[in-house]
């Protein structure tokens, strides 16, 4: 088979191309750019396009399969060519369906959570030496891409996103897997451009909860009330299986799980990640990994990539990645570093870099998301603002926003750098909170600052 990827270049879509070229096809593709770590990862697979840009005189009938990244305009020249030619169009959530209709599913979906809880399953199956396909939306330790598709597997695990499948493919991308089981985490409002109102957007989740196959499972997080709305509710003809926070403790800044074989210290911590692990175990019993088997392999379980991902620490300070953005997961993510670390100093840095996080009109929900910290930074960029042709958001707003009247609000990227490589971290649980890099701030530098101390 023969398949060209418009777009090729977007974390998902490089990872398919990957897995499709492993898996003997074969693969082509376009993108006006390519950064790092895709670009490189294409190179050494000999699938990254000789130059940048879209050519459409690679589309001809001799392609069996054009798949579609949401990078690309509905006016790309390639797309328009395939469209002309009549060639089958996918986008990579119903491709991945398409490779996925003779297994069995597990898709795990939710506002927040969905890329740990599939990394934990994943983990725990790749312990055991489980063999499953699987796309995830982070890198792994222990596996090569994101995105593995074999015939013999039996399963596939699929993290299951709420945003548009493709430019001419609005449905959310966890509508197209129609799921055997099926994982919800929790649901708080996210992606504003897409869905305007919260209710259209918890709509999505109840499609996805009647798009399970008839007889299948859901695992929902009965601590969240929409979520419980939403699955118990549904007159889908499913088996239901809820969780919740599992009893635990926290000593000398490990958390210990509490399990019927005795207390087991963890990697992670916080609320949300016990939650996640709660739901995980959930899923692997389905598939067959008996609760025992669970604790053994989780209690190595260092987290996701980007997922308060732990960059540096000595004995007076510890610093954390965290992709949060959205203000369900800003407080979260807070709340977790400060609950773990009580004897220290919670120094928060959020970079609002998302299309909801710079809106105007979303900012307010972001009230009291950074209230466990000790000492709050928010970093946004104007300039990112008008390229996203948001209307302007003022330093008022985003302090009104947050209500916090010690909030420190940076918009010129060197000064927030030479604010924090000023701080004394000395007692101090630095978190950094963005999708972005804050202007520029390279975490080698920030790391630097521990590993010197």
């Amino acid at each position: 088979m023969k398949i060209h990827f418009i777009a090729i270049g977007g974390s998902a879509m490089h990872n398919l191309a990957i897995a499709l070229h492993q898996k003997g096809y074969e693969v082509s593709g376009s993108d006006d750019t390519i950064h790092d770590p895709s670009k490189s990862r294409l190179e050494k697979y000999g699938l990254l396009p000789k130059t940048f840009g879209w050519f459409p005189e690679k589309i001809s009938n001799s392609l069996d399969v054009i798949i579609l990244g949401m990078h690309a305009k509905i006016d790309n020249p390639e797309l328009l060519k395939a469209q002309e030619l009549g060639l089958k169009i996918y986008s990579y959530p119903e491709f991945l369906f398409e490779q996925s209709k003779d297994k069995t599913r597990v898709v795990i979906g939710g506002s927040h959570g969905k890329t740990t809880i599939t990394s934990m399953i994943l983990h725990v199956l790749n312990y055991h030496e489980r063999e499953v396909d699987y796309m995830v939306g982070a890198q792994l330790d222990g596996f090569e891409t994101m995105v593995h598709l074999t015939t013999d597997n039996e399963f596939i695990v699929l993290e299951g996103d709420e945003y548009l499948s493709s430019p001419i493919d609005m449905r959310p991308k966890f509508h197209l897997y129609k799921p055997n089981i099926a994982l919800l985490s929790g649901i708080a409002w996210d992606h504003i451009n897409v869905f305007p109102t919260f209710e259209n957007y918890k709509e999505q989740f109840s499609i996805f909860t009647d798009s399970l196959t008839n007889g299948g499972s859901m695992v929902y997080n009965e601590e969240d009330e929409n979520v419980v709305d939403v699955v118990e509710n549904s007159t889908n003809h499913i088996k239901k299986y809820p969780y919740r926070t599992p009893d635990h403790f926290i000593d000398n800044g490990i958390t210990y799980l509490e399990t019927t074989s005795g207390d087991l210290p963890l990697e992670i911590f916080g609320k949300h990640n016990l939650q996640n692990l709660a739901g995980a175990k959930w899923i692997c019993q389905h598939m067959g990994i008996d609760e025992d088997d669970f604790y053994e392999a989780i209690a190595s379980f260092k987290g996701a990539s980007k997922r308060l991902e732990k960059i540096a620490e000595n004995n007076d300070t510890v610093i954390f990645k965290d992709f949060a953005h959205s203000p369900s997961k800003v407080s979260a993510t807070t709340k977790a570093v400060k609950e773990q670390y009580s004897e220290r100093t919670v120094l928060a840095c959020l970079e609002l870099h998302t299309y909801s996080s710079l809106n105007a009109e979303f900012l307010e929900q972001y009230k009291g998301a950074l209230d466990y910290a000790d000492k709050a930074v928010v970093f946004f960029s104007p300039h990112a603002v008008k390229i996203k042709k948001l209307d302007e958001v003022s330093e008022a707003q985003i302090a009104n926003a947050f209500q916090r009247d010690d909030l420190i609000i940076y918009t010129n990227p060197q000064e927030f750098k030479d604010f924090l490589f000023s701080q004394n971290l000395e007692k101090t649980a630095l978190v950094l909170m963005s999708s972005g890099n804050y202007g520029g701030l390279d975490f080698d530098d920030v790391k630097k600052v521990v590993n010197n101390n």
